[in-house]
């Protein structure tokens, strides 16, 4: 019995090993005709059908978004911001709705540039005929006849167009973050360096006002731009300024070649509060002999002015009070002395 089963062993060990074979060929022969199937199936198509026509709004009114106080685009009815997956499961759908509006933001923006920067828009090339492709680009009403200064503005590649930096900026941020105006409106207003701005603004305002008691604060470069000031001014600015707030200023003492008396003046009437891991007005070690530094309470230069808010207040309240004790008692004085002359006066 026991010769009889190991002499059938291998027949059955061979019929295994057949049966392996077919299946595994039949496996193989299933997946190639899967592949097959799916190579003849359009997805695209097959998408198409599930989902709606590709029609979307024409205007930003239309969609039932607009531009906001603060150039944010907001929903008409809700204020809340763009929702890409207005429907779930259909990508394409979204991404052709978002193109949509993208299309209708770069007109916008073209409107902008036109009535609110005053820019007109130039064909290129100049001597294109009809049938030639044609591009263009805005220009400023004194772009090509000021001798003095041009800037000019490069957008980069993609769906962005003339007067954009970034078109998802401009639709889940804000206009001033996406396009190139703030840019714009800054070079137009321009009027020379910040320190002749100041010097201007000084000798026909400041030095003209009838205050007795004038403060300063100054931001970053607004720093050094108070500090030429005082190099080109400097009597006026002590007779007329009682303090000066200073917030991660830029100056350079050095650099811009101040005067010992300047310095010394500094160090009485001005504080300069800078970013610091520090907490707020917790003096810090000076850098030049100047002003004093104190911490501002932040490591953030943009934030130095805010969280220094009340503290800047303090100190201008400070040297106002201070300036009142001062008058005081100079009132005083000449009063005493009035008094001590009119009884000198009466003795005699």
């Amino acid at each position: 019995m026991l010769s009889h089963f190991c002499a059938a062993t291998p027949a059955l060990f061979i019929l295994w090993i057949i049966m392996a074979q077919v299946a595994g060929q039949e496996d193989r022969e299933k997946t190639t005709a899967l592949k097959d199937l799916l190579s003849r199936i359009d997805l695209d198509e097959l998408m198409k059908k599930d989902e709606p026509p590709f029609t979307f709004p024409k205007t930003l009114e239309e969609f039932e978004y607009a531009f906001n106080e603060y150039g944010q685009l907001r929903h008409i009815k809700t204020g809340e911001t763009f929702v890409f997956n207005a429907r779930e499961d259909l990508h394409r759908w979204n991404q052709k709705r978002y193109e949509a509006l993208g299309e209708i933001i770069t007109q916008y923006v073209y409107e902008l540039l036109e009535k609110k920067c005053n820019m007109t828009k130039e064909i290129l090339p100049v001597d294109a005929t009809e049938d030639e492709p044609t591009g263009f680009i805005y220009l400023s009403p004194d772009a090509l006849s000021n001798p003095s200064k041009l800037l000019v503005l490069i957008q980069g590649s993609g769906v962005v167009r003339a007067g954009q930096w970034a078109r998802r900026l401009i639709i889940n941020q804000d206009l001033n973050s996406g396009t190139q105006i703030p840019f714009i409106e800054r070079a137009m207003q321009e009027n020379g360096s910040s320190e002749e701005h100041v010097l201007y603004v000084w000798d026909h305002f400041v030095s003209k006002a009838a205050a007795k008691n004038v403060f300063i604060m100054a931001h970053s470069y607004g720093g050094l731009s108070f500090v030429e000031l005082m190099n080109q001014r400097e009597l006026e600015v002590k007779n007329k300024v009682c303090a000066v707030a200073l917030t991660d200023s830029a100056h350079n003492i050095w650099l811009q070649e101040t005067t010992k008396s300047t310095q010394d003046w500094m160090q009485e009437h001005c504080r300069n509060w800078v970013s610091s891991p520090e907490p707020l007005d917790i003096p810090l070690e000076p850098m030049m002999p100047d002003c004093p530094r104190v911490s501002a309470g932040t490591e953030r230069h943009e934030l130095t002015s805010w969280m220094s808010f009340d503290s800047i207040f303090r100190f201008f309240s400070e040297f106002h009070a201070k300036e009142g004790e001062e008058a005081e008692e100079t009132s005083n004085s000449v009063t005493t002395r009035s008094g001590s002359h009119k009884n000198k006066h009466q003795d005699l």
